[in-house]
């Protein structure tokens, strides 16, 4: 993995998180313009890359069985972040009453809005392929454990299993089942679903740039001291033990480079809208989601520079 390529992409990625900061003072950012960016992105960029990659790989038996091991191992890695952030609450921060949330917010990572269009110019299709099926393991992740661990009663529903259906899980599920019937779209529709994915990156920073414009400082004061430990579990403390995990894996490189990449992602973009569908700190879900985000633009490219150096591939 070329090193220049990595910092050109965060360059990139800064400066599209920059234009949408801007953006956001020409237009009022509102609860009907963030369900706008929230919308195109989930429903029409994510699902469009995750087709674009699939339709634009060979699909083979052992291309599958690599999909299954990278979904497994990003729940595994979601668990294990969820623990490692119980873990420093109990050792410097037994006292808090959130612990949950922080734990969640310590294992859970933005690896659909980021994760995937960085993955996808890193990597091309097969990286931005691999980089979904991750994804797909957050989300299962996040409506499994995460919803069992925010509810007052610890129970499972009906309601929590719907609440997986989404409109990127469809695209994984049906795409790969075409792939495997080896059934393809005509290629106006390949070339949609191309032109279509160009846009996951480009919006996704916009909306995290308005988003850091429109922060309210009275909502940060309040929540910037709790969310300390997620900030260190996350950037810092996982991607470093996943690294010395997959060191130990025999998988070809690029599935362990989209593993590590996506164990380095800031905290989830849902992070808000999950505690807030559970009556939980939607603030703190928020800034942590802002402030992970703009840290993750330094130390995404020194954890890759120093597993780099750990693991040379």
């Amino acid at each position: 993995m070329e090193m220049n390529v990595v910092f050109q992409t965060i360059f990139l990625i800064s400066m599209f998180i920059l234009i949408g900061a801007v953006l956001a003072r020409t237009f009022p950012f509102n609860e009907d313009t963030r369900g706008m960016f929230v919308s195109l992105i989930v429903n029409a960029a994510l699902p469009a890359i995750i087709l674009s990659s699939i339709f634009n790989i060979d699909m083979t038996p052992e291309r599958f069985r690599t999909i299954l091991f990278v979904f497994f191992m990003s729940i595994v890695i979601n668990v294990l972040g969820i623990f490692l952030g119980y873990l420093f609450l109990f050792l410097f921060e037994r006292r808090s009453e959130q612990k949950n949330e922080l734990a969640l917010l310590s294992g859970l990572g933005n690896t659909g809005f980021i994760g995937i269009p960085l993955c996808a110019v890193l990597f091309g299709p097969e990286g931005a392929l691999y980089a979904a099926v991750f994804d797909a393991g957050v989300d299962f992740t996040i409506w499994t454990v995460g919803v069992y661990l925010l509810q007052k009663k610890k129970e499972f529903s009906l309601r929590t299993l719907k609440a997986m259906v989404n409109v990127p899980m469809i695209a994984i599920v049906g795409g790969l089942a075409s792939a495997y019937l080896q059934v393809k779209p005509p290629s106006v529709f390949i070339d949609l679903f191309d032109r279509l994915a160009g846009l996951a990156a480009p919006l996704a920073m916009f909306y995290i740039g308005a988003i850091i414009m429109n922060f309210q400082r009275a909502r940060m004061k309040r929540s910037i001291k709790k969310i300390w430990i997620p900030l260190v579990v996350k950037l810092i403390i996982l991607p470093l033990t996943v690294a010395g995990i997959v060191i130990f894996l025999p998988h070809e490189a690029v599935v362990l480079q989209v593993i590590l990449i996506q164990s380095m992602m800031p905290t989830i973009t849902l992070a808000s809208i999950l505690f807030a569908k559970f009556s939980a700190d939607e603030e703190m879900g928020a800034l942590a989601t802002v402030v992970s985000t703009l840290i993750a633009l330094s130390t995404i490219p020194l954890m890759i520079f120093i597993v780099h150096l750990i693991i040379p591939f």
